[in-house]
């Protein structure tokens, strides 16, 4: 993929399950996009991890929200409000298994390259924190700069202060 672009250059992720989250969020949120897509979206989420205002780690980022305490006390394990999460496909009550193998390689390979060009540097989101699919208006999508469009998401960071 970005190999050339690389010149041999691997970063390692932390685990082997910061890896999993990275490219499960690529997969769920981006796999019908460009590869340029797929990392807009995977520099999102590490954009969040060096901010003070999320999570430091890749999967805490990507599983933020609010849990059931419910479900805390009666069954001991936490369980995400559906629909209530920053990634939508972590609390859709769906399966979180990928189920298309081809798709799955493609994120995984991706989410390697996304670190190591974020690493280097190379930010494909510009800053972004925020994003969503074209076809959604968010309501909080005026409290942010808007930044572009990659594929079918926008891309949002925080107000620059003037």
């Amino acid at each position: 993929m970005l190999k050339e672009a690389l010149l041999g250059i691997t970063v390692a992720f932390s685990s082997p399950a910061e890896h999993t989250c990275l490219a499960k969020n690529i997969y769920f949120e981006a796999r019908n996009q460009s590869i340029a897509g797929m990392i807009a979206v995977s520099h999102v989420v590490l954009n969040r991890v060096k901010h003070e205002r999320f999570p430091d780690t890749i999967c805490e980022v990507v599983k933020q929200g609010p849990t059931s305490w419910w479900w805390k006390q009666v069954h001991g394990k936490d369980v995400p409000v559906k629909n209530r999460c920053q990634f939508s496909w972590y609390c859709d009550g769906l399966s979180d298994a990928p189920k298309e193998r081809a798709a799955w390689k493609r994120a995984w390979q991706v989410a390697q390259d996304a670190l190591t060009l974020h690493w280097l540097g190379s930010d494909t989101s510009d800053g972004s924190m925020w994003y969503h699919a074209k076809n959604v208006k968010p309501y909080w999508r005026s409290d942010f700069d808007y930044v572009g469009q990659i594929d079918d998401h926008l891309f949002y960071r925080q107000k620059t202060v003037k």
